[in-house]
């Protein structure tokens, strides 16, 4: 028997049909990020990462921030292990409680997604005391999902005390996850790779993860080797892939995308372009990219707004405060051309 109180929350906190955004923005003021995203995305706002910050602010750095128990500082040019946190390390906590507060301004009775690294992508950039990435060690990832699911079960209470009526999602952002699970990530040296992570413990760690936070997950990966199939079994209640690296004429990729749908999966459509200028014809190329996937699948139009949302391909701190509004409003022109 379905969990009628599960589907109820993830109906809530993960809309269809609607314009939405990945994670990062230009700026360095989260106040007025936060301001623009609710103004500019009011169907599917979420908590903007300002990167243009520094060090701390970077995904990596924010993401060990949010890790419950396992200290880290930054030496030598990376984040690695430390017996305590460093001064950075104070830093990037100090961003993520700034970027909290700022939610206190805008109170929200609908959907709100918050956003972190996943598991495997910050295994792959954060490193051991003893040397090498924590991909190296299977029992590392398997502490780091640990620590991860409870750092962001932290996280998400704090944002639903300041936003109490809010519906919160949480997107894992996992850009090395393919590269993970191909044996492509490069070793300190530079000259060889990581043993490849098996499809079986990939599948396991995440599962782990979105079991436990206690809010729908979204997992983004802009990679046009997304691994839909084992994001899926994993358990996340919706994916965020940039449909612009998707060739129709790749039929394994766009069969496994097509089953994922066919079985009822939300889809973020990332289809306008995080970066550029703004020019007319974008929000209609963007539907267009969305319908044409749509119709090779062969899926019933009334079906789509209610499995699909739109967004940028991929986060945007490095584009322009214009562009970055820009954009905002072709997704949601976008997202009305979908809707008909």
């Amino acid at each position: 028997m379905p969990d009628l109180a599960a589907e109820d929350l993830s109906a809530a906190a993960l809309p269809t049909g609607i314009a939405t955004g990945i994670g990062s923005l230009p700026g360095t003021d989260a106040q007025e990020a936060v301001n623009i995203v609710f103004g500019e995305l009011p169907e599917w706002p979420f908590l903007p990462e300002l990167p243009g910050r520094g060090l701390g602010a970077d995904m990596i750095g924010r993401g060990a921030a949010l890790l419950e128990g396992l200290p880290v500082q930054w030496w030598a040019f990376r984040w690695e292990l430390a017996d305590l946190p460093g001064r950075d390390a104070r830093r990037a906590l100090d961003f993520l409680e700034r970027d909290l507060d700022a939610l206190h301004e805008v109170d929200i009775a609908g959907p709100v997604r918050l956003t972190a690294v996943g598991p495997f992508t910050l295994a792959a950039n954060l490193w051991r005391r003893t040397g090498g990435a924590m991909l190296a060690d299977p029992g590392a990832v398997a502490d780091l999902t640990a620590s991860l699911a409870e750092g962001l079960r932290h996280h998400i209470a704090a944002a639903q005390a300041r936003m109490p009526n809010a519906a919160l999602s949480i997107q894992i952002d996992e850009p090395s996850l393919p590269a993970a699970l191909a044996g492509r990530v490069n070793t300190e040296s530079g000259l060889d790779f990581y043993r490849r992570v098996p499809i079986e413990v990939a599948r396991e760690r995440l599962r782990e993860l979105i079991e436990q936070v206690g809010v729908p997950v979204v997992v983004h990966c802009c990679s046009p080797d997304a691994p839909v199939k084992l994001l899926q079994e994993a358990g996340a209640q919706a994916l965020s892939v940039d449909l612009t690296l998707l060739d129709l004429d790749d039929v394994p990729k766009v069969d496994a995308l097509g089953e994922y749908l066919d079985g009822g999966g939300r889809l973020i459509a990332g289809v306008v372009p995080s970066l550029g200028k703004p020019h007319p014809g974008v929000a209609k190329e963007a539907a267009e990219r969305v319908l044409g996937l749509w119709n090779r699948l062969g899926f019933s139009p009334e079906q789509l707004p209610q499995q699909v949302s739109v967004a940028t391909t991929c986060g945007m701190a490095g584009a322009s405060p214009d562009y970055a509004r820009f954009a905002m409003e072709a997704s949601r022109e976008a997202a009305e051309r979908l809707r008909g």
